[in-house]
């Protein structure tokens, strides 16, 4: 009990909300579901009783674990199991995790910009939050209160709070407010080890105030997006942007969603698609999207909209900024032709009454969430620049398989980073 104590204190001081929801007093020694023992450090292997996801499952590979160990992030996982345990009710529960969910994205987001020491890990790294959200939906998984509870609604809302779909902008007037999504890590079958710089370049905006090319200042939220096409089915796109596009305090004058593209250029991409056609590419819980570029399909629960979107952001100034990296408007997409079956390659966008197949960032979760995001732009807030960036490929991981981290790795993760804000800032709004 002195460990979780202690842990629950560290975890505390990252919100005030928690130092109520944490370790049970003396009277609650053996909360529901969580007998004496389970007060120990909880064992970060699978439970017998819990069947793994894909995704989960990785954390059977020790490299996986090192990114929470090393990072400064193992007190949240450590503390969280006596949060759980000392929840009564389900009402409560629901409390618990909201409130470590909001810990971890703030954990993550103080890594990055520095203003949470601790571990050998760089500040400006994306997979300890990656990793360590995914050790802890294993424990709310495998955790068995003697009360009912709803496992996928509570995994719902931490996985929404941990990713910062709860935050909001400031209410300082006078403020520019821009509103950027990035994504989780993936292809990490092959390569556990691999982070995304998307990611990490909007864990390190979020809650920035930034200087426009008009002189004014704007304020940046962030979200980091799942790669897994479940949770966009059950609108996770929408909860994160709907707010921020309708009228009201926290509407923001400018959306982009940003991922991982190209080899060493930034692209904006001119359309979006509202098809799905990446199989046989699987997802992070090696889920298929149902399409294919011969066979295309919609993605579950999109309301109508059009074949293509094209961007709304002020492109001309943002591929001004061309250093170090280059960054292009990408035009081309694929539709099957109005009248026909077979894909074609349009370099200039679309052509009138086709089908979409890929917008120029593909028929993969990248490309659908410029296209839910503007989309639900076009309802809601139809003036508003809104589109997707795509950052180059991070490369520079260590050969030995062994090491996390590299200088290379980290300079490149730095400078991705750094452009990001570079071409926010380019905006005049």
């Amino acid at each position: 009990m002195t460990l979780l104590r202690r842990t629950a204190g560290l975890a505390a001081a990252l919100t005030g909300t928690l130092a109520a929801l944490l370790a049970p007093t003396a009277a609650q020694a053996a909360p529901s579901g969580c007998p004496a023992a389970s007060t120990a450090a909880p064992d970060a292997g699978p439970s017998p009783a819990v069947a793994l996801d894909a995704e989960q499952a990785r954390l059977q590979d020790d490299r996986t674990a090192a990114f929470t160990e090393r990072s400064g992030l193992r007190d949240l996982l450590h503390g969280f199991p006596a949060a759980l345990c000392s929840a009564r009710t389900a009402h409560r529960a629901e409390r618990v995790v909201d409130a470590w969910g909001r810990a971890l994205w703030r954990a993550g987001v103080d890594r990055a910009q520095g203003r949470r020491p601790g571990g050998e890990l760089p500040a400006l790294d994306d997979r300890p939050l990656y990793w360590t959200r995914l050790a802890m939906t294993v424990q709310l998984d495998r955790w068995q209160p003697r009360f009912a509870v709803d496992h996928a609604g509570l995994r719902a809302r931490f996985e929404d709070a941990s990713r910062g779909l709860g935050d909001g902008f400031s209410t300082a007037p006078g403020l520019r407010r821009i509103f950027v999504s990035g994504f989780d890590p993936f292809g990490l079958d092959g390569e556990p080890r691999r982070a995304n710089p998307s990611g990490a370049a909007v864990l390190q905006l979020d809650g920035q105030r930034i200087t426009l090319a008009d002189g004014s200042t704007a304020e940046v939220r962030a979200v980091v997006l799942p790669v897994r096409y479940g949770d966009f089915d059950r609108g996770i796109v929408e909860r994160a942007f709907g707010p921020h596009l309708r009228p009201g305090p926290q509407a923001a004058d400018l959306i982009t969603s940003i991922s991982q593209g190209y080899p060493g250029i930034f692209t904006l991409e001119a359309w979006a698609g509202r098809a799905r056609s990446a199989d046989p590419y699987p997802d992070n819980v090696e889920a298929l999207s149902g399409g294919t570029t011969e066979h295309p399909v919609d993605a579950p629960g999109l309301a109508d909209g059009p074949q293509f979107i094209r961007t709304s952001l002020p492109t001309d100034a943002m591929t001004a900024v061309q250093q170090p990296y280059p960054v292009l408007l990408n035009t081309p997409v694929t539709e099957i032709p109005a009248g026909a079956t077979d894909p074609v390659v349009r370099p200039d966008g679309p052509t009138p009454g086709s089908r979409a197949v890929a917008g120029g960032g593909g028929g993969y979760l990248s490309n659908e969430v410029a296209y839910r995001s503007n989309r639900l732009r076009l309802d809601l807030a139809p003036g508003l620049p809104g589109g997707h960036l795509h950052t180059p490929v991070l490369t520079g991981l260590p050969t030995d398989q062994g090491l996390l981290t590299a200088p290379e790795f980290e300079r490149n993760e730095a400078a991705i980073a750094d452009q990001v804000r570079a071409v926010l800032s380019s905006a005049r709004l």
